[in-house]
């Protein structure tokens, strides 16, 4: 049986869903100022004056796999 303490002290190797995509939260708009994620309140591909729910890329793909596996 494997130490606790042993298994605890490994390195996360795993990266974030923003890291995996290749989103940094520093990255500078192009464009005027983008509306944030209802979710997490990063900035999204939609303009401020975008109307409805704006989600973020990240909380979009979250979101979409977790009505998929609700039946």
């Amino acid at each position: 049986m494997a130490d606790d303490d042993t298994y605890c002290a490994a390195p996360d190797t795993r990266t974030s869903a923003r890291d995996a995509l290749g989103l940094t939260s520093d990255a500078p708009a192009t464009e005027g100022p983008f509306a944030a994620c209802v979710l997490c309140q990063e900035p999204t591909e939609y303009p401020e004056s975008h109307k409805g729910i704006t989600l973020c890329p990240v909380c979009a793909w979250q979101e979409a796999q977790r009505s998929a596996c609700s039946g």
